[in-house]
C-alpha cells in the first residue's frame, strides 16, 4: 500500500510498504479522508516535536518513520480475532487517542491524561496511506446521516468540544474565540450552537473573520486593525462595558494570551487550547478580578455527541473544509499551500482519486 511517511523535518515520502495486518483487539481501515492538522505542520516544517525518534512510544511501540495523519476516516476492511463491536463494511470515525488502560488516568475515565499519553498518526501509523491499522477502542461506527467527509472532521471538532465542556460556558454567557485557526473555528460553531449569547472572534485574517461569521459569530474583530487597547474597548462594548464571560485561546501565541485574559470581566474564565512554551501575564489582576485560568488537551467522550449533532443537521465540520487532495499530492498541494496560503483553512487528504476537488 501506498504511505505518506515522516523521516525528519521536510523529509516527509510517500512510500509503498506492506499492508499491515491487524492483531486481535485491532481494526484495518480503508482510509476515506484525513484531515492535515497543525500538528502535522509542525512536524512537516521543523520536527520532531511529539513523532518518537529515539525512544518506542510505549503503547503503539512505533518509532519513526512512521505515516502521519490522525484525523482520519474510513471504512472497515478486516477485524481482530477479539474484537466484536465492529463488522466489515462499517463505516467509522476514528478517534486516535491512544490508551494505555491501565494507569490511574485511564481507569478513571479520564484517558485523554493517559500516562502514555499519544496519537495515531504522531506517536503511530495514521491515516495519510490507502489503509490503518488501529485499536478497536479508537473507531465509532457511523449513522446513516453522517458522511465520511464529515467524519474525518470529527477529531478537531472534538478538540473544541472539549475546550468548551472545560470552560463552563453557560447559554446566557459571552465568550470570545482568539484564533481562527479549524479548532478555534469549530469553537465559534460550537458555542453558537450552545446558545451562547454572544460570540466574539478575532484573528488577523479577513477570510478566516468571514468564515466565523457563517458560523455564527456574532461579532468578528480583525486584530491588524487596533491595538491592545482599542481590541479589548472593542470587546468591552459588546458585552455591556464588563468584557466576556468566557475566553479561548486557540492561537498559542503570547500576544493573543494576553488579549485573551485582558478581554475577560471580573469573574470570567479564560480557556487555553493552542499549544505554546512558557507565557508571560498580569498576575495582579488575574488575582485582583478573580479570574480563572484553564487549559484543555484532546478530548473524552464527545465522539457520540458530536455524531448525534452532525446526524440532526446541527453541526456540519465541513464548512471549514476548502481543499481535497489526492495522496500523491498532499505535500505540495497540502503541506506547502497550507504553509503559504493562510486563506486555507482544513485541507483534506483523499488516497483514492475519485471525488478528489476544491471544495467549494
Amino acid at each position: 500500500m501506498r504511505a505518506l511517511r515522516w523521516y525528519g523535518p521536510r523529509d516527509v515520502r510517500l512510500q509503498e510498504i506492506e499492508t499491515p495486518r491487524p492483531g486481535p483487539t485491532e481494526v484495518r481501515v480503508a482510509i476515506a479522508y484525513c484531515g492535515i492538522c497543525g500538528s502535522d505542520l509542525h512536524e512537516y516544517a521543523d520536527g520532531p516535536h511529539a513523532i518518537p525518534v529515539a525512544q518506542p512510544h510505549p503503547v503503539s511501540g512505533r518509532v519513526a518513520p512512521l505515516t502521519l495523519g490522525h484525523e482520519f476516516s474510513g471504512t472497515v476492511v478486516e477485524v481482530g480475532s477479539a474484537v466484536r463491536s465492529l463488522r466489515i463494511g462499517d463505516r467509522v470515525a476514528v478517534e486516535p487517542e491512544y490508551r494505555c488502560q491501565a494507569c490511574a488516568y485511564c481507569r478513571g475515565g479520564a484517558y485523554n491524561l493517559c500516562a502514555s499519553m499519544g496519537f495515531a498518526g504522531l506517536m503511530g501509523d495514521g491515516g495519510m496511506a490507502d489503509f490503518a491499522v488501529v485499536p478497536a477502542y479508537m473507531l465509532h461506527r457511523l449513522p446513516d446521516g453522517v458522511n465520511l467527509q464529515q467524519a474525518a472532521v470529527l477529531e478537531p471538532a472534538a478538540v473544541a468540544l472539549h475546550a468548551l465542556r472545560r470552560s463552563g460556558l453557560r447559554p446566557d454567557q459571552t465568550c470570545a474565540v482568539f484564533g481562527l485557526g479549524p479548532i478555534g473555528l469549530l469553537l465559534v460553531a460550537l458555542a453558537q450552537l450552545h446558545g451562547a449569547a454572544r460570540v466574539v472572534a478575532v484573528d488577523v485574517s479577513p477570510g478566516r473573520l468571514e468564515a466565523a461569521r457563517h458560523l455564527g459569530a456574532t461579532h468578528g474583530f480583525d486584530a491588524r486593525e487596533m491595538d491592545a487597547q482599542a481590541l479589548q474597548a472593542a470587546i468591552a462594548g459588546v458585552s455591556d462595558g464588563l468584557g466576556m464571560d468566557i475566553s479561548f485561546e486557540a492561537a498559542g501565541l503570547q500576544g493573543t494570551f494576553e488579549a485573551c485574559m485582558r478581554a475577560l470581566r471580573k469573574g470570567g474564565r479564560m480557556v487555553m487550547v493552542g499549544l505554546m512554551g512558557e507565557a508571560r501575564f498580569d498576575a495582579f489582576r488575574a488575582v485582583n478580578d478573580e479570574l480563572t485560568l484553564t487549559t484543555s488537551v484532546g478530548y473524552r467522550d464527545v465522539y457520540a455527541d458530536l455524531l448525534r449533532m452532525v446526524e440532526e443537521g446541527q453541526l456540519d465540520p465541513t464548512a471549514i473544509v476548502t481543499r481535497v487532495v489526492p495522496l500523491e499530492d498532499a505535500i505540495a498541494e497540502g503541506f506547502e499551500v497550507l504553509l503559504n496560503d493562510k486563506q486555507q483553512i482544513k485541507v483534506l487528504v483523499k488516497p483514492s482519486q475519485a471525488e478528489v476537488a476544491t471544495a467549494p
